[in-house]
């Protein structure tokens, strides 16, 4: 992980209640950059408690600004002010080094190699307030409250397709546009090439994506088209583009 490394001091919480827990993994924002998105993530570990040890640990050399534990608990391990290691390799709306500009928060939770477990009530209930307080006091706007995996597709598949996104975004934190599945019409996927596929790839270039445009549904398509059902079409995360999954994405796109 790059960066500067800088020693962990004990500090006030951005958040009024966190706890506090400090982490050494963090540098400065790079470029002037100020927090303009969120990226929620899973911790994929056993325990809350087991990732905050981790996370807190100097040889990890990750970390995140926030954790919230499985009972609700949250604890703040990197000042929102700077530059946390929660994110890696990423790229969105062409920009990297996305923990510069971003704050990254860490949800207690096995995830898929544990079969992806519910996200329980009090934790959600924690995470929304946290978040909906983030992106007020940043001015972050819905449409950049994202998922780890909207950033690294391919890389990372967190927070996962049973994260409730669509409760969040009718709470007040995040963007998420609820459908009915729409039948008939042709769906797109490996092997296609032409102009829809190159309509599909500029729509999810054009939300945030890093996708070629190239008109052939490649590997990478598939993956990217995959990500965004996880966030905004759970039920259903195969990769391939069918009627509901473009209209959700026009839909996003224009509201």
């Amino acid at each position: 992980m790059s960066g500067v490394v800088l020693k962990a001091a004990s500090f006030e919480p951005d958040f009024r209640g966190a706890e506090v827990c400090p982490s050494p993994n963090f540098g400065e924002r790079r470029d002037g950059h100020t927090p303009d998105a969120l990226i929620l993530h899973y911790t994929g570990m056993e325990t809350g408690e087991s990732a905050q040890d981790w996370l807190c640990a100097p040889q990890s050399e990750v970390s995140s600004h926030y954790l919230v534990h499985e009972d609700g608990r949250i604890v703040q391990m990197v000042r929102e002010s700077d530059r946390a290691w929660h994110a890696g390799r990423g790229t969105w709306q062409g920009r990297d080094d996305v923990n510069s500009w971003s704050i990254g928060v860490e949800i207690a939770n096995a995830g898929h190699p544990k079969g992806l477990p519910e996200f329980p009530e009090v934790q959600v209930q924690a995470v929304l307030k946290l978040g909906r307080d983030i992106c007020r006091r940043h001015d972050i706007p819905p449409k950049r409250v994202l998922a780890h995996s909207d950033i690294a597709p391919g890389r990372k598949v967190d927070p996962g397709e049973r994260f409730p996104w669509q409760r969040l975004a009718e709470a007040g934190l995040g963007h998420f546009v609820a459908m009915a599945a729409v039948s008939g019409g042709h769906v797109l996927g490996p092997e296609d090439e032409g102009p829809a596929v190159e309509a599909l790839q500029r729509l999810l270039s054009r939300y945030g994506y890093n996708i070629d445009i190239s008109g052939v549904y490649d590997a990478n398509t598939q993956i990217v088209v995959r990500e965004f059902q996880r966030h905004f079409r759970p039920l259903e995360v195969n990769g391939l583009a069918d009627a509901t999954t473009c209209i959700i994405l026009r839909e996003l796109l224009y509201n």
